[in-house]
Parts: C-alpha cells; structure tokens; sequence
C-alpha cells in the first residue's frame, strides 16, 4: 500500500513581504499569513490527513495550529524542521546580502552542499529533517492509505523532497521555490524486490513491512500546490 507525505511552507510573514531572510528566526505571521494558512487549510480538508507535525518556530508551528483546528488533529513540533540556519545572512535584506557578497546567493541556490557564513547547506538540512520522516514511517502503522502533514519552511521541505527522491547533489536546484502556504506531496510505496512475491504477482498491493519501510521508494506526486 502507499503512505502520502505532504509538506506545507507556512504561511507569509513580515520577513518574506519584505525580501528579508529569516532562517531560522522565530517571526510570526502576518495578517495576510494567517488568510493563507486558512485557505490552505480550506484545501487540505478532505485529502486524507491523518496526523500533523511542524517545525517548532512560530511562523510555522501556528500555520499548523490553524490547519489543525480546520481538520480536527492536534499538532506536534519538532526542531528537526526548523528552516535552514542562515548564519551571518539571518535578518538581512536581499540587497543587503548582495551588496556585502556579491554573487553569493546565486551559488547557494545553485549549489546544495554550500553554505552562507556560519549557516547550513541545503544537505546539511536534509540530514537533520530526514530522520523525522524515516521515525514516522517506522513508528506510526496507522499511515498506510493515510496522509501525515508536515508543516515547515521552504528551505527544508526542498532539501528533504530532494533526500526522499534520492536526487544527485546537482540536481537539488531542480525543483524551484515553494510559495507560502503551499505544498509538495509524495507517495512512498515498498521498494520492488525482484524475485519476491510481489513480482511474481503484478497485482498485488504489498504493505509496508518492519524490514522493509527504512527502504522505501518515494515518488514525487506534486509540487507547488496550493491556492
């Protein structure tokens, strides 16, 4: 059977309408935020979702809270989903990191393994979050059919969709920026074992088992989705 994995940028802050870099400050939403998050909320009603789990800063943590409340789930944190540590860049403005590093955000984006002054990389980020979703798949049974909604920030739900798909370091730069209150779904679905049952039988629908969800194949449904 499959488990669906889908991963919501909060909603706008102050920081974001002002081209300014938050990483890993704790900002709140704005007013307009709070509107996005409950038109995402509107959206995500009815998909399925069976448990929530945000990062611990606030911007995404109560955009969680109020996607929460629309669908009757209670919401847990994690730090492992804070957004990527920004370093010496946190709390500047794009102009102000450009004046002082000419050309220096072009190579982040283009480069998953280069990190700002004293922050993290984009894989530096994926090793952090990722055992979050390996915990959820090997503790939570009852995701089989069911979808687990991650509520976190650009940076990190980028780096861990390109960790799930197993991309090449070279191919992170892929998949583009993720608007506020949008999202990324995945499928994962047990790993094809050529000579097992399963290939003997086109047919079948193999379920997860404990020795086989640390292998999962994840398959990348969408992205970008949202109002």
């Amino acid at each position: 059977m499959t488990r669906r994995l889908i991963m919501a940028r909060h909603g706008q802050t102050v920081y974001n309408a002002t081209r300014r870099m938050q990483g890993q400050l704790d900002t709140a939403l704005s007013d307009a935020g709070v509107a996005q998050a409950q038109e995402a909320a509107r959206l995500l009603a009815g998909r399925g979702i069976a448990r929530i789990v945000a990062s611990d800063l606030e911007r995404a943590a109560r955009t969680a809270q109020i996607i929460g409340d629309r669908l009757g789930l209670l919401v847990s944190t994690d730090a492992r989903l804070r957004e990527t540590n920004l370093g010496q860049w946190q709390g500047k403005t794009h102009q102000e990191v450009d004046g002082a590093h000419p050309g220096a955000r072009a190579v982040w984006r283009h480069d998953a393994s280069w990190a700002p002054p004293g922050g993290e990389s984009r894989l530096e980020v994926a090793r952090r979050a990722r055992p979050v979703v390996e915990e959820l798949m090997a503790d939570y049974p009852d995701w089989d059919d069911a979808a687990v909604l991650i509520v976190a920030h650009g940076g990190t739900i980028s780096a861990l969709t390109g960790s799930l798909l197993g991309l090449h370091d070279a191919q992170y730069p892929l998949l583009s920026g993720l608007s506020n209150a949008h999202w990324a779904q995945l499928t994962a679905r047990p790993r094809f074992r050529p000579g097992s049952t399963d290939a003997l039988d086109p047919g079948s629908l193999p379920r997860f088992e404990a020795d086989t969800v640390a292998q999962a194949q994840w398959y990348l449904d969408a992205w970008n989705m949202g109002a």
